[in-house]
């Protein structure tokens, strides 16, 4: 039996949803809007699919009330389907209950389009405290994502550039080769460092994500998402899911042809 075509995927299993969590100023939004190529910020929806008013959504957070059900949707690719944890950062129990009661209930609808496809959790990396919070630790510990991969989002990464070019230049490394040497090094300090063992981590009672991706950048204007889009393909381990997400993105045009010509 021939594999479906693009279109396809869209009638018959609507949009990729994404469930994307993360403390503030983790740059979630910074983040969907590379993948869907904006600057511009997306329309929100309830969960009838009716738009809401942006005065409306606005005096809502003001006073600390946000709905995980509504869907923030991007003009520039509607085929996306966003659903923001938005308050899970402060740890509170019932914020936490409402995160894990959202991933349950819809890991269990019967319709694919209406299930969570994968959950990106964002973790930034440009605090001076940046050991794990408690809406972290116990997301990993306890939450039960069932079969839904979860990929954590090191955001704001060249933080941990600025540092490593400092310490090489106090110890007399030329600007210019602290410069080149600092993402590498970086890189190397982080993946053999403690956050990234505890994350994986069972030993502890942690239930570890399917993988980790460093986001350097992503507020300029080259941000480059592409190995976001790579590795989030790459968990996914049913193949109409995977399909779906690659024909979805719009970025990675690679991605499109080496699974055109895998399948």
């Amino acid at each position: 039996m021939s594999n479906p075509s693009d279109s396809e995927l869209g009638q018959k299993f609507g949009r990729f949803r994404i469930l994307i969590i993360g403390r503030a100023n983790a740059g979630k939004t910074t983040i969907l809007q590379r993948v869907c190529r904006t600057r511009e910020n997306p329309d929100i929806y309830d969960g009838a699919g009716q738009k809401i008013d942006p005065t409306i959504l606005m005096a809502s957070r003001e006073r600390g009330l946000h709905d995980i059900e509504n869907e923030m949707v991007f003009r520039t690719n509607p085929r996306f389907i966003f659903h923001d944890s938005r308050g899970f950062e402060a740890g509170g129990r019932s914020e936490f209950d409402k995160v894990q009661a959202f991933i349950a209930s819809r890991s269990k609808r019967r319709e694919l389009k209406d299930r969570i496809h994968v959950i990106w959790y964002c973790i930034p990396m440009d605090e001076d405290n940046r050991s794990s919070t408690e809406a972290e630790v116990k997301f990993f510990s306890q939450c039960d994502t069932g079969s839904i991969p979860v990929i954590v989002l090191f955001t704001k990464f060249d933080a941990l550039y600025d540092d490593e070019f400092a310490e090489l230049t106090s110890k007399g490394v030329s600007r210019k080769d602290a410069e080149a040497q600092a993402a590498q090094n970086a890189r190397k300090s982080f993946d053999n460092g403690p956050q990234v063992k505890l994350l994986y981590d069972r030993e502890r009672g942690r239930r570890p994500p399917k993988c980790h991706i460093c986001l350097p950048d992503m507020d300029k204007d080259n941000a480059d998402c592409g190995p976001l889009i790579e590795r989030t393909a790459e968990i996914l381990d049913d193949d109409v899911l995977k399909q779906l997400f690659v024909s979805t993105q719009q970025i990675h045009l690679e991605l499109c042809i080496r699974y055109a010509v895998e399948r």
